[in-house]
């Protein structure tokens, strides 16, 4: 079994996703600039910058949302190409919530978590619900089941949507400003699930301002500008010591808020 004493300092034991030199376009927009980093098994990142600094670009290359045009992406052993098959086996093994919740209006918040399951993972229907069902308790919304997503608030939504990726079993949860749609009063409660998922050992990768969850949450925070990441280090290091201006700059404007 190979040994990893020998290995230098800050090298990924265990990647669970690799990006080397990834360059994306959008017509002559370079966004994304040569990003080369790695995520562990289990580690909890935050991703934050400035409006237009390529961060959420980045998170939807992950699952090929965006697909980059250089560079190598490579998340649990699969490298991301043009290969379907390549896609769709990432895409079951990572879970997205977007800044929009994206549930389907026309079904209950039940159906909405067992419609992937069901479909994908070929689970029984009744199977599916007994999952979606617990899940909708761990969340804290077990009474809204049958419910619309329309009858339901914006943070509600958001915790259906977070049950709706971990009901496909996912390695990897990608959240793309999860609470940036929300108002404040409902900011607390999907943080208050997602510091629950992190505590249960997921990989995440949290695309965010919210930077007490950033301090509280994270393992490490990858602080993005111009399409490059600026700074990275842990959440110590990057509030009581960033090491470039542009990073000194965006958290003394991001705590004044």
């Amino acid at each position: 079994m190979k040994t990893h004493l020998t290995e230098p300092q800050g090298k990924i034991k265990d990647p669970i996703i690799v990006c080397e030199d990834v360059h994306k376009w959008f017509d002559d927009f370079h966004v994304l600039k040569g990003i080369t980093t790695s995520f562990e098994k289990g580690e909890k990142a935050v991703i934050c910058g400035p409006s237009g600094s390529g961060k959420s670009t980045f998170i939807r290359t992950l699952n090929r949302l965006e697909e980059h045009q250089r560079g190598k992406i490579i998340v649990d052993g699969v490298e991301l190409s043009d290969d379907l098959r390549n896609i769709n086996l990432i895409r079951q093994e990572v879970g997205m919530v977007f800044q929009q919740f994206n549930l389907f209006p026309h079904l209950s918040n039940l159906e909405n978590i067992t419609l992937g399951p069901i479909r994908v993972r070929k689970m029984t229907k009744s199977e599916a619900e007994e999952i979606a069902l617990s899940l909708l308790e761990r969340v804290d919304i077990a009474d809204q089941a049958y419910k619309f997503p329309a009858e339901i608030s914006g943070g509600q939504q958001q915790r259906v949507a977070i049950a709706r990726a971990l009901a496909m079993e996912p390695k990897i949860m990608l959240f793309d400003e999860p609470t940036s749609a929300l108002d404040p009063e409902m900011i607390t409660e999907v943080l208050d699930v997602m510091r629950e998922l992190a505590r249960s050992g997921m990989t995440m990768l949290v695309v965010t301002h919210e930077m007490g969850f950033a301090r509280e949450v994270a393992d490490r925070i990858l602080f993005f500008d111009e399409g490059a990441i600026v700074e990275d280090a842990a959440p110590a290091d990057f509030f009581d010591n960033p090491q470039h201006e542009r990073t000194k700059l965006f958290i003394s404007q991001t705590l004044q808020h």
